[in-house]
């Protein structure tokens, strides 16, 4: 089974992998770079799940411009929300089948720091906020926030695996989700 992933993050390839695989068994996950045609840092529920949606059409696009035959598209969008006054990350899956219907998920939410939440309303991306918090680059390739704040304990790529399952749960229960269509 062929799957795009709406990003070359070898994070967000490996989570995909491990899901479809696990789901489905063999998968080629294939990273594409897609605009997500929201802000570099979505803010907000409804901008993370629109950056999500807009990777996974463009990856149908994509797909169907390069004849690549993936039967999956995944969008993987990371935003912040401001929450009962708090600021709190989370990453927002679309999952896109070759028939176009799709499927969401959402990972966890974790609270930020006031530090992080003020790097983020000066304009910084969360990723940039923990390089410069950890003195190290591309925090977001590896742990990223939850691996800092969690030290450790959780990374990027086990937060991913557990919303990509729940976009996924549509396709598993296509019955109770997708009503069938003239022709079907």
């Amino acid at each position: 089974m062929r799957v795009l992933v709406g990003s070359r993050n070898p994070t967000k390839i490996a989570a995909v992998e491990d899901v479809f695989g696990r789901c489905f068994g063999s998968v080629e996950a294939i990273g594409v770079e897609v605009a997500s045609g929201v802000s570099a840092q979505p803010m907000g529920l409804e901008e993370t799940f629109l950056g999500a949606e807009n990777r996974a059409r463009g990856l149908l696009r994509v797909n169907a411009a390069q004849g690549w035959n993936a039967q999956f598209c995944v969008g993987i969008e990371g935003g912040v929300a401001l929450l009962h006054g708090r600021w709190f990350a989370f990453g927002v899956i679309c999952i896109a089948d070759e028939r176009e219907r799709l499927g969401f998920g959402v990972t966890s939410h974790f609270e930020l720091p006031a530090e992080v939440a003020a790097g983020l309303a000066n304009g910084a991306e969360l990723g940039e906020v923990i390089d410069e918090l950890t003195g190290q680059r591309d925090t977001r390739l590896a742990g990223g926030a939850i691996g800092y704040l969690s030290h450790g304990q959780l990374d990027r790529r086990g937060l991913a695996r557990q919303g990509i399952f729940m976009a996924l749960l549509p396709f598993m229960n296509e019955t109770l989700f997708f009503q069938k269509q003239k022709g079907d």
